[in-house]
Order: structure tokens, then sequence, then C-alpha cells
């Protein structure tokens, strides 16, 4: 038996998972800036039977020294944390990337299954993502691959208007996550109408065939649409399960596809990008499959 967890800057998701399947045990607050009371959190859903932990973050571990960069939860930010939860707790531990969890979810249980590379997107309030070639994990120096969101890439000339260049929260400008989330569409609303609205409602007026909303959502799909057909390129995956809040809307995430199919080497009429299919919290989905796998 793992036990497994699925942590953000808000709740503790705990589960347990044995032979693949996977058994939610609830939630908790997340103590984000006193650690004592963060390992506290963890521990309290140990048992006995529980002979490793396995977890799945909002931030990146480094796999050399094992720290983590985990910026909404400051009190474990920059430790060496499976170490100090494996001290703590007494069990082999291992953290992983929430966006990797997602995508080895979806490569082993949800829409990736069958498909040789996959690569797991998430387009919520921000954009991450993460990469399986040959149905393991791919993480990388730093713990950074798969994380499409960054560099400075986006034009600011697209499909005939000009736009600012949106800076990001990694400290460049130019990055796929400052367009290509929920608060990118936000912004791209904003320079292009000079209106203030929230992703929900220029969605929303989008379905209802509303010019503006169109324009906007047009826009944001010629941006992300480039980068993503790169990536797509580059690692040969044949399959985008898409996570985060946008994935909610299909319309969108079938929009992307179209746009995304038009632009890579590999034509293809079937469906590529597509709604992530894991019922079940993915990040435990993918935390337990990690830890079966590593800890027997």
């Amino acid at each position: 038996m793992i036990l497994c967890f699925d942590i953000g800057g808000s709740r503790i998701k705990a589960a347990d998972a044995t032979g693949g399947k996977v058994a939610p045990l609830g939630d908790t607050p997340t103590p984000i800036h006193d650690f004592a009371a963060f390992l506290s959190a963890l521990h309290g859903y140990l048992r006995p039977d529980h002979r490793a932990i396995a977890i799945s973050i909002a931030g990146c571990v480094d796999p050399d020294s094992q720290r983590i960069k985990v910026a909404n939860i400051p009190g474990a930010d920059g430790r060496a944390l499976a170490p100090e939860i494996q001290g703590a707790l007494g069990r082999p531990t291992l953290i992983l990337n929430d966006a990797d969890c997602f995508a080895l979810a979806e490569a082993r249980q949800g829409a990736g299954q069958g498909h040789r590379n996959v690569f797991g997107v998430i387009l919520g309030t921000g954009v991450g993502g993460g990469l399986v070639i040959d149905g393991k994990l791919v993480s990388g120096p730093g713990g950074f691959a798969g994380e499409w969101g960054h560099g400075p890439v986006v034009k600011t000339q697209v499909a005939g208007v000009t736009l600012p260049e949106f800076p990001c929260g990694c400290g460049q400008v130019g990055c796929i996550d400052a367009v290509g989330s929920a608060r990118g569409i936000e912004k791209i609303h904003h320079a292009l109408h000079g209106a203030t609205a929230t992703s929900h409602a220029i969605l929303t007026a989008w379905h209802a065939s509303d010019p503006a909303a169109t324009r906007t959502v047009q826009v944001w799909a010629a941006l992300v649409a480039p980068a993503l057909a790169m990536v797509l390129n580059t690692v040969g995956a044949s399959i985008v399960p898409v996570g985060g809040g946008l994935s909610n809307d299909t319309a969108l995430v079938a929009l992307l596809d179209s746009t995304t199919r038009a632009m890579i080497l590999r034509q293809t009429d079937r469906p590529l990008v597509v709604p992530a299919q894991c019922r079940i919290e993915p990040g435990l989905i993918g935390a337990a499959e990690a830890g079966l796998a590593a800890f027997g």
C-alpha cells in the first residue's frame, strides 16, 4: 500500500494506492508557511500498512539535489523535501511535479493509453506540461522537462493584430504561460478591445458568437498553437491530453486541436489535442503510478 498526496497551495488531497487502484482518503487545508504543520498534515493520513509515500506537488524538483522550487508553499520552498518528509514520517518518499503526474496519469489510465509518446498539457491558471516517452516519465536536469509554458517565443504581431509584450511570472517576456492561460485570455481580450472580463465570461460570449470574444479566442489559438506544434514536432507525441480549467471547454480544446494539427509535420485527421480522461484527481493517479513503480 502506497500513501499518495496531491499537494497544492490550498488543499492536500490524499489516497491509498495498491495494484494500480487509487482510493481517495479526503483532503485538508495546506499549511503554506508552517513546515512543521505541513508535515503534521501529511502524518495525519499515515497508517502502519503504508510502506512508501508518493507526492504530486505544484513545484519543480531538482533530481540531483532533491530541492524543490514551489512558489505557492513558501514553507517548503527550497527544501530537500523528499528526504525531510522521509525522515519525519519514516517512509521512503518520492516527489514529482504535478504536471508530470498529470501526464503520467493520462498516459497510463487516460487519453494516452495505447500511445507511445504522450505530451500532457495544463491550461488553467498557468500553462504547464509533462512528457511521457515509451511509457516512462521524462524529467531532466532541474525537473523542468515538459515545461513548455516558459521562454520568450510569443509573437507580438499575429492574426492581423499587434499585441503588447506580456510579462511572465518567471521574469521573462513573451511566454506561452502569459497568454495561454485563463488569465492570458483575459489579457488578450483587454489588449484587443480595452474591456475587462473574466475568461469564463469571454468563453461564454464566444459560444454565443459575440464578435469581440470570437476575435479574442482566435488570437489566443493563433498564439498558443505554433508553440505547441513545435513541441510536438520535437517530441513526437501522438496524443496531447489537456487538463486545467480551460480543458472543461471542449470547443476551445477542439479549436486548439485543429489549429495545431494544421501546423505539425505529421498530418493526421485524428484528434490530437483532446480533453483529459482521468476522472479521479490525476495528481493522485500519477503519484500512485510513479510510487508503485519505484517502490514495487
